[in-house]
């Protein structure tokens, strides 16, 4: 299933909507009165939040059958904002991964009318609570499922970061995307860091008689040097 978020309509007779027990999804936290906004656009009318172990799930009051899923699988970020200067409402704010080439940021989407197949460009997504209180509580039901959802490829990526992601390089530190990514003139990207005791097949001990005798070679040089220097 393509990532992104979505319409949801999967709602039961009480209005609540129907979770999948057979993956074990349960339900949370819900926010009432809790309004969200997509994109750049204007926050919809209010309605009922519904976080469960998966998913966020928004439900119109207004439309009843308006609604929004998105995994907790697909959100990579998520924060409480109350920078006026952000944006003029204390929110949840996040991030979802949208689909390639997404032009929404870009202000191309149609603001006033997210079809089916604009939902899943939408990267952004904020959301308001009438009671903004409430917002560290949902920001920690958000980290809680954050945890039950783990993304399946940071194993991989922790294996990338033995040698490319954040650690200590030369007795310096490194972040695997941040600008302070040189360490003593070395870009991490062309540094392959060589394990103690393995030099391109040849043991410890050659190793280090090769460094003594370069070492040596570069004392010979500077005595020569300074001797032709008297002279």
């Amino acid at each position: 299933m393509a990532p992104g978020l979505k319409r949801f309509t999967d709602v039961a007779a009480d209005g609540a909507p129907r979770l999948d027990d057979a993956a074990g999804e349960e339900l949370v936290c819900v926010e009432r009165a809790a309004s969200v906004a997509l994109g750049s656009r204007a926050p919809e009318p209010p309605g009922t939040l519904f976080i469960t172990t998966r998913r966020v799930i928004w439900l119109s009051e207004a439309e009843k059958d308006k609604g929004y899923v998105v995994d907790f699988l697909d959100i990579t970020l998520h924060a409480v904002s109350r920078d006026p200067e952000a944006y003029p409402s204390p929110c949840l704010y996040t991030q979802i991964e949208a689909e390639a080439n997404s032009d929404e940021e870009g202000g191309d989407m149609d603001a006033e009318a997210y079809g089916d197949s604009q939902l899943p460009k939408i990267s952004e997504l904020r959301i308001i609570l009438a009671d903004a209180g409430q917002l560290d509580s949902l920001f920690d039901a958000f980290c809680h499922c954050a945890e039950l959802n783990p993304d399946p490829t940071a194993e991989e990526n922790e294996d990338s970061d033995l040698f490319y992601g954040e650690g200590m390089v030369n007795g310096g530190w490194i972040h695997g995307d941040e600008d302070e990514h040189m360490v003593d003139g070395i870009d991490p990207e062309y540094f392959i860091p060589i394990p103690i005791g393995q030099n391109g097949g040849d043991d410890l001990s050659s190793s280090v008689l090769e460094l003594q005798i370069n070492d040596r070679r570069f004392e010979d040089a500077d005595e020569e040097e300074a001797r032709e220097n008297g002279h």
